[in-house]
């Protein structure tokens, strides 16, 4: 007899399997996503340097995580880095690396986009009032990059956590991971449970991400008044 697709999310622990997968993906991306701002932050405002020769550097750090996939740098870091000088680098810790690298000069590069917006003449009023360059951060650039960036930082937060799903690759047990497990195992008994599976796993991604987007909507909105 031929159980309906819908079941095998209900089955066993199934669900709770999914929720853990969940979890895993959420904990990656959380850590990840915390430390890109924090850098991006710090290495936005490096970006703005005059010298040459640190732009340089920079410029070419961004770009070569933005031209090699992601898929690559964690390949190159799990089985080359690690493997290569005998480092004993788990898989999560790996992914997180990697994600904290590239989260980072993609933020960085915002940071830097916000910054230069401002215009010259707030900058220059700032200093005519005797500020220095430490009030006019705190007092001038920072809130107003503030507005500039939560609509882009979120749509960067959203590819991270999108982005999870690349990690199964390297042996990471998250959500999509125990979809397929979970798939593979009722393959036969639930012949169309990969559409529920997946469907479900769809729905989890589009929560955690939609009420970002809509909070960042709202906060747009309600700066865009002030």
């Amino acid at each position: 007899m031929q159980l309906s697709g819908i079941d095998v999310i209900f089955k066993g622990v199934n669900l709770q399997r999914l929720m853990g997968g969940l979890i895993v993906t959420g904990q990656i991306a959380l850590v990840s996503i915390v430390f890109s701002i924090l850098f991006g932050l710090i290495l936005g405002i490096v970006m703005t340097s005059k010298n040459k020769i640190i732009y340089g550097i920079l410029k070419f750090y961004l770009e070569s995580m933005r031209i090699i996939p992601l898929l690559v740098w964690l390949f190159i870091i799990y089985f080359g880095v690690a493997k290569g000088f005998d480092l004993h680098i788990d898989s999560e810790t790996t992914t997180i690396i990697v994600f904290v690298i590239w989260g980072t000069a993609e933020m960085g590069d915002l940071v830097r986009g916000a910054i230069e917006s401002i215009p010259k003449i707030q900058i220059e009023s700032a200093t005519a009032l005797a500020l220095d360059k430490k009030q006019i951060y705190l007092y001038v650039i920072i809130p107003q990059i503030i507005r500039r960036l939560i609509p882009l930082s979120v749509n960067l937060i959203t590819r991270m956590i999108k982005t999870t799903s690349l990690v199964v690759l390297i042996g990471i047990v998250e959500v999509l991971k125990v979809g397929q497990q979970i798939i593979d195992t009722n393959r036969f008994q639930y012949p169309n449970g990969a559409i529920w599976i997946y469907g479900v796993i769809f729905l989890l991604y589009f929560l955690s991400c939609w009420p970002l987007s809509m909070l960042a909507k709202f906060l747009e909105k309600r700066w865009s008044r002030i």
